[in-house]
């Protein structure tokens, strides 16, 4: 990054760049309910017209094959599958909307998109929307006067079969899509693959350093909302035909206030910056909406599963079991987080100079986002807090360098300042024995750290 020093540290005249008030993404296309039966419903329609072109005579064979009676039996069978269908999709859509209710207040409100990007969920409404396309679409094209469109009959004939099949495989998807381990399980897994995507995989966890220089043109935001994407090769295009250097102080997951700084530019030779080429480039490079999306947003998935637990050792709900399982599942994460590269990344032009440097999230980031919430309200849970120390020991066993080591000591220590006081002895004192595997596991001691007398440290 250039040392040059250009502008002042304060804001220039705020002046919103406009942006487009209609911007869909592919991740928002998915987490709709409604894209994907509505593509599938257009698609019944054209197909249907298209098949009602075909209307063989009544003694051709394969046509009596397909359909061997009339035109009043063919509207009937018609009349009969579009009815059920649409009962059938009003049942889908009514415990679709139960479940994404239960999913709310039970566990959290960030899995609603969960539940709406569920493939499953959308393949079936396809199927039901594009069979009740087909039928009723069908069913205007009957003619007493002409020959049946047998391709049409026989269509809904194999769709009306296909709806009661997917039907019931619904009901035992959505049973199980309820189940607080498969919502555990699906944010473990999402959250795991955009790590593998975001932080690049590292033996000793190391923490890029980019100098930074003094000074600097910041540049505000145009919009509010929550950064969901960054994409970076256009920023990077546009700060090397201008020759500039820039420092994004901002990722997925920030929340943005309109006029507040999210970046910081630098030019090679000490000019002017074309603030206005950068405030348009830089709105077009950040994804903003009103909702963090995992496309990602790595610690997007951590968070749900820190809302499970919290949510778990709430009064209304006081299920601390559920709160031991979700921080299973953040440890497992947490741990390969320890072998990522985590912090600030470069990003070059196509001369091999440095124009975009992005920030990160650090090791004590994920640290508190997931132990912080759980240790603050379960201060008098000895079942929660001993699963908080058991991660903090699995986290020690796969420490790959200091200052991991340093966070966890410090997060363990948090962990038995926020013990209540009005604890047991003996439950104490389990939270304390936890602890102590804790530091044994930072030193290296692991045999000490994990041995027990019948599996009581690794189970809840």
């Amino acid at each position: 990054m250039s040392n040059t020093v250009h502008g002042s540290s304060t804001f220039p005249p705020h002046h919103p760049v406009p942006e487009p008030r209609f911007r869909v993404s592919r991740d928002a296309l998915r987490a709709s309910l409604w894209f994907w039966p509505t593509c599938a419903s257009l698609a019944a329609v054209l197909l249907t017209l298209l098949l009602l072109q075909v209307r063989p005579d009544d003694d051709v064979a394969w046509a009596r094959w397909i359909w061997p009676t009339g035109v009043d039996a063919a509207s009937s069978l018609l009349q009969t599958v579009a009815t059920s269908v649409m009962t059938a999709a009003t049942v889908t859509f009514s415990l679709t909307v139960v479940a994404l209710q239960l999913a709310s207040q039970q566990f959290s409100p960030r899995l609603l998109r969960e539940f709406a990007r569920d493939a499953r969920t959308q393949t079936i409404l396809g199927v039901l929307m594009g069979t009740f396309m087909v039928s009723i679409t069908g069913l205007h094209g009957m003619d007493a006067n002409r020959p049946v469109p047998v391709l049409v009959v026989g269509l809904v004939y194999i769709l009306g079969i296909a709806s009661g099949v997917v039907l019931l495989l619904f009901i035992g998807h959505i049973t199980r899509s309820l189940r607080v381990d498969t919502m555990m399980l699906n944010a473990h897994q999402g959250c795991l693959a955009v790590l593998r995507e975001t932080y690049p995989a590292s033996d000793t966890g190391e923490v890029q350093d980019f100098p930074r220089p003094g000074g600097g043109t910041p540049v505000p935001v145009g919009r509010s909302g929550i950064v969901q994407a960054v994409h970076a090769k256009p920023l990077v295009q546009m700060l090397h035909e201008h020759g500039l250097t820039m420092r994004m102080e901002v990722q997925p997951g920030d929340h943005l206030t309109i006029g507040t700084p999210v970046a910081r530019v630098w030019s090679d030779d000490g000019g002017p910056v074309p603030l206005g080429a950068v405030r348009e480039s830089l709105a077009g490079a950040l994804e903003i909406g009103y909702e963090r999306t995992p496309e990602q947003d790595a610690a997007l998935g951590l968070r749900q599963l820190t809302d499970i637990a919290v949510k778990a050792i709430s009064p209304s709900i006081n299920d601390p079991i559920t709160a031991a399982h979700a921080l299973g599942y953040c440890a497992d994460l947490l741990v390969d987080i320890s072998h990522r590269r985590l912090g600030p990344e470069g990003q070059e032009d196509n001369d091999g100079v440095l124009r975009l440097v992005t920030v990160g999230r650090d090791y004590r980031y994920f640290m508190d986002l997931v132990c912080g919430p759980v240790r603050r309200f379960a201060d008098s849970e000895p079942i929660v807090l001993t699963a908080v120390q058991r991660l903090l020991r699995d986290c020690a066993a796969n420490a790959v360098n200091d200052e991991q080591r340093g966070e966890i000591r410090r997060q363990s220590s948090l962990v038995l300042e926020n013990t209540s006081r009005n604890l047991a002895v003996a439950d104490g004192q389990e939270v304390r024995d936890m602890a102590r595997r804790v530091e044994e596991a930072l030193l290296g001691d692991l045999e000490s750290a994990f041995a027990d007398r019948a599996g009581e440290t690794r189970s809840v």
